[in-house]
């Protein structure tokens, strides 16, 4: 699937970015493989694991989502583009709700311009469960990154982009996901779970990495693909 393609990661430097890095490298022989993210430091010490000199077929592109003209440039003979970038902390975003709006809103939809201007062939987009029937902001905001997605198609008309949107739950191994907070609460001998009957659904990093893989392979455009996974 990915051999000979051009690929692209925004959120690069991410949990999810470092394991597709990871896997495409073992399974495929890209053409070329894009890691875009706005975090330097996490950027060098990405590269102390995965240098272009090991890996000549690896890029690392400095940018944010928010910066159209930055993308513009990033994605310049890209055959595929995996978004991955966003705000996620549910806090975080509730406190600073236009940062949240620019990068998760605004900079989907930069993603979406770029990608036409650019000819990109295949766009994924990755979501979450909090953006159906939304609770908080960050659920609003994906649940409108989505949309914005799914339209894309109409938008590009008839041009050759495609866009997707992938959904799941929490995943397992995640940075700033709620399992290092449990692990830590089990540290001082009390896990809190409020309410007694919540649940949550779960998927693993390399189960999340081979949905978005699947879905890439069968992508029409304009679908929004589910995959929820209970332990």
């Amino acid at each position: 699937m990915f051999n000979d393609k051009s690929i692209l990661v925004t959120g690069g430097t991410g949990s999810f970015g470092q394991k597709f890095v990871e896997m495409t490298l073992n399974k495929y022989r890209p053409k070329r493989l894009v890691i875009f993210s706005r975090d330097e430091l996490k950027q060098h010490e990405m590269q102390q694991k995965f240098s272009p000199e090991n890996y000549p077929c690896l890029r690392y592109f400095l940018g944010d989502v928010r910066d159209a003209d930055r993308l513009r440039r990033a994605f310049n003979k890209i055959d595929i583009v995996i978004h991955a970038a966003a705000l996620k902390q549910v806090p975080a975003c509730e406190y600073n709700p236009y940062e949240a709006v620019k990068t998760n809103i605004l900079g989907a939809q930069n993603i979406i311009e770029a990608a036409i201007d650019k000819q990109v062939s295949r766009v994924i987009a990755l979501s979450t469960d909090k953006a159906a029937n939304p609770v908080n902001l960050y659920g609003a905001t994906k649940l409108c990154s989505d949309k914005l997605f799914v339209n894309g198609n109409s938008y590009a008309g008839q041009d050759s982009t495609r866009f997707a949107v992938v959904r799941y739950g929490n995943v397992l191994g995640s940075r700033g996901s709620v399992v290092p907070r449990f692990l830590a609460a089990k540290e001082t001998g009390t896990v809190r779970i409020t309410p007694p009957a919540m649940t949550r659904f779960w998927i693993t990093l390399n189960a999340a990495i081979d949905f978005v893989g699947n879905s890439l392979g069968v992508m029409q455009g304009g679908e929004k693909m589910h995959e929820v996974m209970v332990p």
